[in-house]
């Protein structure tokens, strides 16, 4: 099991997603909820407004490296950005970091709106509920770590409807 006080990288259009990464930071911080994760982007205080790309991508980066898994918040338009979407992607690849793809629309598997560079690549998709977001942040670095090279050219995986009901979804 992950410790949750491992940082997780969140992934996200900012334009349009706010409210889904909103209400995760809402989920976090309820103690009546049990959801608990270290979120990377409060590792340090950054003003991307008075600075410039490099700046920025520099402390993404640095964020990153801190991190023990990344979710990517699936929404309609997230697979169109390149600026930093695509760029923090390609960097969690790179980075051999286990990747959480929460659907905001709550599919519960690769759909039209992964970004291509997810596209069959070794992620868990799970639909944006709380309940398997936490599952999969409990389960899925550790699984993702154990495979062997080999298996993670299987392409992107999904939790099975067994364990959804385990889930209570």
């Amino acid at each position: 099991m992950t410790s949750h006080s491992d940082p997780s990288y969140i992934v996200f259009d900012g334009d349009e997603d706010k409210w889904a990464y909103a209400y995760m930071k809402g989920w976090n911080a309820n103690d009546r909820m049990d959801f608990n994760f270290s979120n990377a982007h409060d590792l340090d205080s950054m003003t991307s407004r008075a600075q410039g790309e490099d700046y920025v991508k520099r402390n993404l980066r640095a964020r990153m490296q801190k991190s023990s898994a990344v979710i990517v918040l699936v929404g309609e338009k997230t697979k169109n950005l390149y600026r930093f979407v695509r760029w923090e992607l390609d960097l969690a690849l790179s980075l051999g970091l286990p990747i959480i793809v929460a659907n905001l629309n709550e599919s519960r598997r690769q759909d039209d709106r992964c970004p291509p560079i997810l596209r069959d690549k070794c992620v868990v998709h799970v639909p944006f509920k709380m309940r398997a977001i936490k599952y999969a942040l409990d389960n899925w670095p550790n699984e993702f770590r154990r495979l062997p090279l080999t298996e993670r050219q299987d392409g992107w995986r999904q939790y099975t409807a067994e364990q959804y009901r385990a889930m209570g979804l």
